[in-house]
């Protein structure tokens, strides 16, 4: 079996997935995102910004032939060429298992290795800002596929991120813990069984496994999709024989509350989570309970005339909100009108940042709804960077009313997520677009930008307005809500 650093990356973020890559149907995945590819193209042309600042040789064997490209990578090695791109480095780990590593670079080095009176460091290129966990494990797996073709391991690897200088692995630090996670990673290889399911959001996005996964954990009801559970919080309730929704709805919370990565408050969130699940329905926490239908401008209210509900749409790689999008519901005149404030370029970002100051100045007394912490923080970043005068900006924020904030503290939901869209749906809102989602716009706007073509702007801004009015249907229920729940049924969290 071949061992490559692709898979002990891959191992890091999902054991399932090294599983799946190996011994699953491929043909049974899903096809790659358009956030995937768009990623896969940055760190192609990161690589490539990368590469042209310094001279290279490549090792040239038929395309595959591993043993073919280790001999000729050995080659460069010999000759001590200053920097080899794409070299292929074999080792024996064992009978059945063979090491492959292909490091971005090979960089020569002061030292001394079986070639003379030098060594060579691995450099991988990465597209994040940060020296993950992963990529210095990797960094270490590199080198030490390298110590047994030069005869040296040396004592630090390159990580080439986006940031100004190169970061320094220390090997010394690392070299364990990859050994550690390469010879978990083997056994999990040559396991008969994949590993569980385990459903992490985040982690799971951009997978091409997602919906076989996702397939078999909704048809287990697996704990992994009730929000709040973590990996680490799952092996605790696994140590307790808690593995199923009616076990842990049926749980006492001072059960969990002194488990590792528990407190009170997360143990009586995730049986509540759990009860509510189970008997598919909402349930108002009783600590929170009080009438919320109030005229102050932070609280959420039904008898406002106007309303604001506020939504962006950014670009993170060019440090860019390029559109603010407004839905204004006048109750007074029963009208319901969006305004999409939309940079076509990245210059255009304070032009439509002072088009939004206009257009909310307009409205003085309105609340402004919007659905977790990126707006408010977004207007906060813009008002600094554009200098917009703090008499004009504090009363602004003021005006600021986080819907997912008041869900949270107000209600337990049968849910799998408390995003917009989890809630949204499940309360019966649908977007025009059912695949539209934010890390979709981040490439319809690139593609917008690198074509012209007006229909990735229309798409955004079509998306933009359901999640303006999205914001809009959870607020008016949750009020709603609040107001028919009786008091009988109230439970305390």
């Amino acid at each position: 079996m071949l061992i490559t650093a692709k898979l002990l990356l891959q191992y890091h973020r999902c054991r399932r997935k090294t599983f799946l890559d190996i011994h699953g149907d491929l043909s049974q995945r899903d096809a790659p995102s358009e956030l995937l590819l768009k990623l896969r193209q940055d760190k192609s042309a990161h690589q490539q910004t990368i590469l042209a600042q310094q001279p290279y040789q490549q090792p040239e064997y038929p395309k595959g032939n591993w043993a073919a490209g280790a001999t000729a990578t050995l080659e460069l090695m010999q000759q001590g060429v200053e920097c080899i791109h794409k070299g292929v480095l074999l080792a024996n780990s064992s009978e059945e298992i063979t090491l492959l590593s292909c490091p971005d670079l090979l960089v020569k080095q002061p030292g001394r290795s079986w070639f003379g009176d030098w060594i060579y460091v691995p450099a991988q290129i990465e597209l994040g800002k940060r020296p993950k966990l992963e990529y210095q494990v990797v960094a270490a797996f590199h080198a030490q596929v390298l110590a047994t073709v030069q005869g040296v391991q040396p004592d630090i690897a390159w990580l080439l991120l986006r940031r100004k200088d190169a970061y320094q692995v220390s090997l010394a630090k690392w070299m364990p813990q990859m050994q550690n996670s390469l010879e978990e990673c083997i056994q999990t290889l040559v396991s008969p069984q994949p590993p569980e399911v385990f459903i992490s959001r985040q982690r799971c996005s951009l997978c091409r496994w997602f919906n076989q996964c996702y397939a078999i954990a909704k048809s287990q009801q697996h704990l992994s999709l009730l929000p709040g559970v973590s990996p680490n919080r799952y092996i605790q309730l696994q140590n307790l024989n808690i593995i199923t929704l009616e076990s842990l709805a049926q749980a006492r919370p001072a059960e969990l509350e002194n488990l590792p990565g528990f407190d009170s408050k997360v143990a009586q969130q995730l049986v509540l989570q759990a009860q509510s699940v189970v008997e598919n329905r909402p349930i108002l926490l009783r600590g929170n309970a009080d009438p919320i239908q109030t005229n102050t401008p932070s609280t959420l209210s039904s008898t406002a005339p106007v309303e604001l509900y506020f939504d962006i749409e950014a670009q993170p790689d060019l440090n860019l909100d390029y559109m603010l999008g407004v839905l204004v519901v006048d109750h007074q005149a029963q009208t319901k009108t969006f305004h999409s404030l939309l940079a076509e370029r990245p210059e255009e970002e304070e032009l439509i940042w002072q088009q939004f100051l206009d257009l909310v100045g307009q409205y003085p007394l309105a609340p402004i709804f919007h659905f977790c912490a990126y707006e408010l923080d977004t207007v906060k970043r813009l008002a600094k960077l554009y200098n917009t005068p703090t008499e004009r900006i504090q009363p602004l924020l003021e005006r600021f009313v986080d819907v997912y904030e008041k869900v949270t503290q107000t209600v337990t939901l049968p849910v799998e997520s408390y995003a917009l869209k989890a809630i949204a749906r499940w309360l019966g809102f649908e977007w025009r677009d059912p695949q539209a989602n934010g890390s979709k716009c981040i490439y319809w706007y690139d593609q917008w930008l690198e074509t012209g073509d007006h229909t990735f702007l229309n798409s955004i801004q079509c998306y933009n307005e359901d999640d303006c009015r999205a914001t809009h249907h959870v607020k008016d229920w949750l009020i709603n809500f609040v107001d028919a729940y009786p008091l009988s049924c109230r439970k305390l969290a």
